[in-house]
């Protein structure tokens, strides 16, 4: 049986309240594992971990970010299939969709922003990817990060940067909303 546990402060560890919760194929039904439950206190050690590393991050060159990002992308895509093969495990995705449709543009991305990390003014668009146009902007657009994700969340963009974190939506959710989210947000 597999055991997954919570990555915190550069650490693999059991949720604090030793709480687990099991993992199912959905594909066949069956557990094949338990994963980390985490908890309140799990948070408050993850958000902790997170303050304390935000200098160091923070103070990081255009050129550390984008090695950073460089050598995730690298790693995705040397160890593609362990990741695969999780992730299909996981979700009960087929194999060759994930493949072909999910890891190619993932290392993409990461190595897109890579070189976005670089541009530190001014406006980039291109279609770097057949069929798909990205764009950077460097000016906010929303007022809050919460602002920010909610308005991710209701378009069609693949990938948004905040701060320190790249959000990558691989399915478009639906929103169950009655009223028009552009007026609130005041997108034109």
């Amino acid at each position: 049986m597999e055991a997954v546990q919570n990555f915190i402060n550069g650490k693999a560890v059991d949720a604090r309240a030793g709480a687990t919760t099991p993992l199912v194929d959905p594909s066949t039904g069956e557990s094949y594992g338990a994963a980390a439950l985490a908890g309140p206190a799990d948070v408050d050690d993850a958000c902790a971990a997170a303050g304390a590393a935000f200098d160091g991050w923070g103070g990081a060159t255009p050129s550390e970010r984008a090695l950073a990002l460089l050598r995730i992308a690298d790693a995705l895509e040397r160890d593609a299939e362990r990741f695969i093969d999780a992730e299909c495990r996981a979700t009960g995705k087929p194999k060759a969709l994930m493949a072909s449709d999910e890891i190619p543009p993932a290392v993409d991305q990461l190595r897109f922003f890579a070189g976005a990390a670089r541009m530190l003014e001014g406006r980039g668009a291109g279609e770097y990817m057949a069929g798909h146009t990205s764009y950077i902007r460097s000016e906010p657009i929303v007022c809050t990060p919460e602002d920010a994700y909610r308005c991710f969340m209701r378009t069609e963009m693949d990938s948004l940067v905040m701060g320190n974190f790249l959000f990558v939506k691989t399915q478009q959710p639906p929103w169950l909303e009655t009223h028009d989210w552009r007026e609130t947000v005041g997108v034109d």
